[in-house]
């Protein structure tokens, strides 16, 4: 177990009035000021994450590469930067964990393929560099489903090892939850953050698309693909992102935020979560939030289809030389995409683009009337199982139009597992989104620690 926070005094920050936390339990701002202090030192926080990696992820195997000798070194430098008067970084001396099709120099990016098994950029990608020149410390690499599609890591749920923890950022999600780092970044094309997010009981977020630079990133598909953190917390994931970004996303103060419902995306949820959004949106009302029943477009439901499209097209136009060669290193999920995609018409995704492109038109103006708009995560809790990744078609349209979305822990189903609801807001919205979900993630219970992490 991680050594307990000893108190050497009454005052200071908040956390230290908790004499039982440990390190690990730190989340990212509060472990930036606790290094800034003096409070606590970068070693001994690395040193703690590793320890909890050690103890836990022979179970969890939420990591595919650890990088021990070079965080402990980058936790040293750190150390000795820090003194009164130092100007330091937002995540100076904080350690993360990246998403293995996420470029780190040096390290391996194995995308979870054996045909980039022997993958070792010199480079960092630029959302890796954005956070090391912000003094962010990089401890290894997440397992992540090959190519960030549907063949499954190796990760279990942080909840139940025998549950499906998400995917395609799975060991991101499921080494935050299970307090081995603060923050890790994680990919989304389709809901790759946001459903292991909701799988595990963490804060996902992705901005609108192109907020995040996706060089030194292997893409699945082009037009698709956003990078988000994984955190604890919304204020620790917006730090984050803003980082990544290259600007700042303080979230807009909302004291009374109005939340769109469509009842249709209730609808394609499992009774059990139905109910818990029911109660979820009932609680917010009573706090102040004003709700409003909506109706989503007539486009919307043929957005899905386009999704597809577009998908497969881009896929494949990327791993088409590489799926030449190495036929046998792809899983069957993404194999047989790549073959549908080979075969498209670039008739077929001319049309699909312009179907996004329509409902977008449709879509944005009706969310931009609210502060964000609600709905379940995902359909249901984790599954049970590790060979399917979960039910990803509540996430996918807010994908498909490149709209900022975010998962919110609220609550935990009858079996015990992590239940979560999703905002949404118009593309270009990001801080209006971080302001609705703030202001919600106050008015909800905290969310619990998973067990493997109490």
């Amino acid at each position: 177990m991680p050594a307990p926070i000893s108190c050497r005094r009454s005052g200071g920050s908040r956390w230290w009035r908790r004499c039982s936390m440990r390190f690990t339990d730190l989340g990212v701002r509060a472990a930036a000021a606790a290094i800034r202090a003096g409070e606590v030192t970068s070693a001994a926080l690395v040193d703690a994450c590793l320890d909890r990696i050690r103890d836990v992820d022979p179970s969890l195997r939420a990591w595919i590469h650890v990088d021990d000798t070079g965080a402990r070194a980058a936790a040293r430098a750190a150390d000795a930067l820090v003194r009164p008067g130092a100007t330091l970084g937002p995540l100076h001396g904080v350690p993360i964990g990246v998403k293995d099709i996420i470029d780190v120099a040096g390290l391996p990016t194995t995308a979870g393929a054996r045909a980039f098994a022997h993958t070792r950029p010199s480079r960092d990608a630029t959302c890796v560099a954005r956070l090391r020149a912000a003094g962010a410390i990089v401890l290894g690499k997440t397992h992540t489903t090959q190519f960030a599609y549907r063949d499954p890591a190796p990760t279990t749920n942080s909840w139940n090892a025998a549950h499906t923890p998400g995917g395609s950022s799975s060991g991101s999600a499921a080494a935050v939850a299970a307090r081995q780092v603060p923050v890790a970044l994680g990919s989304q094309t389709v809901g790759s953050i946001l459903r292991p997010a909701a799988y595990n009981g963490v804060v996902g977020l992705k901005g609108t698309n192109g907020l995040v630079p996706l060089e030194g990133v292997v893409p699945l598909g082009y037009s698709l693909d956003h990078i988000g953190p994984l955190a604890r917390s919304v204020e620790d994931a917006a730090l984050v992102l803003g980082v990544m970004a290259g600007r700042s996303l303080t979230p807009e103060p909302i004291e009374q935020p109005r939340l769109a419902v469509a009842r249709e995306l209730f609808a394609r949820a499992e009774p059990e979560v139905r109910r818990h959004l029911e109660s979820v949106v009932e609680q917010l009302a009573k706090a102040g939030a004003r709700i409003d029943e909506v109706r989503l477009p007539p486009s919307f439901a043929e957005l899905s289809d386009a999704a597809v499209v577009i998908l497969e097209v881009e896929a494949a136009t990327y791993h088409a030389p590489t799926f030449a060669k190495h036929f046998a290193d792809y899983g069957s999920g993404m194999a047989e995409m790549l073959a549908r995609g080979l075969k498209r018409l670039g008739t077929e995704y001319v049309a699909a683009s312009r179907t996004r492109a329509r409902v977008r038109d449709d879509v944005a103006p009706l969310v931009a009337q609210h502060d964000a708009l609600l709905s379940p995560t995902a359909p249901a809790a984790a599954p049970a199982g590790l060979g399917w990744t979960g039910d990803a078609s509540l996430c996918q349209p807010w994908s498909t139009l490149g709209a900022p979305s975010i998962s919110l822990p609220s609550g935990v189903s009858a079996a015990g597992l992590p239940l979560a609801l999703q905002l949404v807001q118009a593309p270009g919205a990001d801080t209006r989104l971080l302001g609705a979900a703030l202001w919600c993630e106050r008015m909800l219970s905290p969310a619990p620690a998973p067990p493997i992490a109490r």
